[in-house]
C-alpha cells in the first residue's frame, strides 16, 4: 500500500507513495530539506522552477520551502538580540539552503520520511544558537502532513522563527475562491493595511499580503477551475499567514508562519524553546474534491 523509492537525480529524490490513493510526494534532502513534487492521480499540486532547481547558487522557486531560523526578511538583515548580540541572515534563514539528513521512514500506516538539520560551525557564525531540527513528511491518502520538531541543542534559550512556503501551481488565479480567517491583511508593498472579504485583485504585478489576525487553524482555497479545494491546517505555533504571488506566474503561495518579519528583532510572536528541550509544530496539507 505504502512505498518509498530513491531516484538518482541530480541529487537524489525520496519518492513517497500510497498505491491505493494514487498520491506521491517528492522530499529532496541534499537541496533543504525540500518538496519537490505532491500530486494526487493525474494532478500535479506544486509549481517548481526547474532552472532554479537545477542551479545550486540559487534558492528554490517551488515547491515546499524550509523557512527557520526566520519567516521573512530583516531591515538590512541584520538583526540584534535583547541579550545584545547581534548578526546576519539573509532571507527566511538557511534551512531551504542546506543539505538534510535522512534519519528514518515509517511505511506501516502511512509513508513517511524524517529528515534531520543540526547546527554547524557555519550556522553558529551567523545565529549563535545550537539546534537540531527534524522534519518527518507524512503521506496518507489526499494528505501531506508535515510533523516538525525543533530542539535547542545549546545551554540557554533559544529564540525562532518557523514557517514553510509552499508553492501550489494554479492555470487561472481569476477561478480561486479564497477563505483566510481573517478581517484584514497587511500589504507588504504598500504598507497598509486593508480590509479582507474573500476577494484579490490578480491584475496586480505582486500580491505580498501578511494575514496577521487568524481566528482559526485552518485556510482553503477553491479552484474552480479543476473543481477542486486546497486545505491548509496547522497548530497553535502559527499566527501569522502570508498570501505571495506575481502576475504571468502559475503559481500562488499560502504560507503559514509562527511569526511575522522581523521577529528576531521585535519579539513579535517569536517562538522561544529551553535548553535541551524541543518545540514541536504541524502543518497538513490536503486536496478535496468540490
Amino acid at each position: 500500500m505504502f512505498q518509498m523509492q530513491e531516484l538518482a537525480e541530480q541529487w537524489r529524490v525520496y519518492r513517497l507513495l500510497d498505491e491505493v490513493a494514487g498520491s506521491l510526494v517528492e522530499v529532496v534532502p541534499d537541496r533543504g530539506g525540500i518538496v519537490t513534487r505532491w500530486a494526487v492521480g493525474d494532478r500535479e499540486l506544486l509549481y517548481l522552477d526547474h532552472d532554479r532547481y537545477a542551479d545550486p547558487s540559487l534558492s528554490v522557486r517551488g515547491g515546499i520551502p524550509i523557512l527557520f531560523p526566520i519567516c521573512g526578511n530583516l531591515p538590512d538583515n541584520r538583526y540584534q538580540l535583547p541579550s545584545g548580540e547581534s548578526g546576519i541572515l539573509k532571507q527566511h534563514g538557511f534551512a531551504r539552503d542546506l543539505p538534510w539528513m535522512v534519519t528514518g521512514y515509517d511505511l506501516r500506516e502511512s509513508a513517511s520520511l524524517t529528515l534531520t538539520l543540526e547546527s554547524t560551525p557555519d550556522t553558529l557564525a551567523v545565529y549563535p544558537f545550537a539546534f537540531r531540527l527534524e522534519f518527518t513528511y507524512r503521506l496518507k491518502g489526499t494528505q501531506l502532513e508535515i510533523i516538525q520538531k525543533h530542539h535547542n541543542s545549546g545551554d540557554r534559550p533559544m529564540p525562532f522563527s518557523t514557517g514553510l512556503h509552499p508553492y501550489f501551481t494554479v492555470s487561472d488565479k481569476t477561478a480561486l475562491a479564497l477563505d483566510i480567517p481573517a478581517t484584514d491583511y497587511f500589504d507588504q508593498k504598500t504598507q497598509a493595511i486593508d480590509p479582507y472579504n474573500g476577494a484579490l485583485d490578480f491584475d496586480r504585478d505582486e500580491l505580498d499580503l501578511r494575514f496577521g489576525e487568524i481566528s482559526r487553524p485552518q485556510a482553503s482555497v477553491v479552484d474552480r477551475t479543476h473543481h477542486s479545494a486546497l486545505d491548509l491546517s496547522f497548530d497553535e505555533s502559527y499566527g501569522t499567514l502570508v498570501f505571495w504571488t506575481l502576475k504571468g506566474k502559475d503559481f500562488y503561495c499560502l504560507e503559514p508562519w509562527s511569526a511575522p518579519r522581523n521577529a528576531l528583532n521585535t519579539g513579535d510572536r517569536l517562538l522561544w524553546v529551553a535548553p535541551g528541550e524541543t518545540h514541536t509544530s504541524t502543518v497538513t496539507l490536503a486536496i478535496r474534491p468540490v
